[in-house]
């Protein structure tokens, strides 16, 4: 698999890059977050993600207060540079309303 640096990922105009988290255990798909250039370098270097919160403007642990870490297992980038793949070992629910992933509803048709 090829590597790339973070300098040639695309960040929106906001400086931002959507991160689709996914189980590293079973394939799951358990959120989508954003990531700023310092969330994924804070991720790498402390095997934990970190993402930034658009609503309150600061960056934040998952599971700082809940204990329901993501271990970090890798990043992985799309073709076009402008979504990561977050592959995690998770502690407990990733959704903050108790579910183990953020998309356990469907659509009605």
């Amino acid at each position: 698999m090829d590597a790339v640096a973070i300098d040639t990922l695309t960040f929106d105009e906001r400086g931002l890059i959507p991160a689709v988290v996914q189980d590293a255990e079973n394939g799951d798909i358990l959120m989508l977050a954003w990531m700023n250039r310092e969330s994924i370098a804070l991720t790498l270097a402390e095997g934990r993600t970190v993402f930034w919160s658009r609503s309150r403007r600061e960056l934040w642990r998952k599971g700082e207060t809940s204990g329901h870490v993501q271990h970090l297992e890798e990043i992985r980038v799309d073709c076009d540079g402008d979504v990561v793949l977050i592959r995690v070992h998770q502690d407990g629910a990733a959704c903050h309303m108790g579910e183990h992933s953020c998309f356990f509803r469907t659509l009605e048709a």
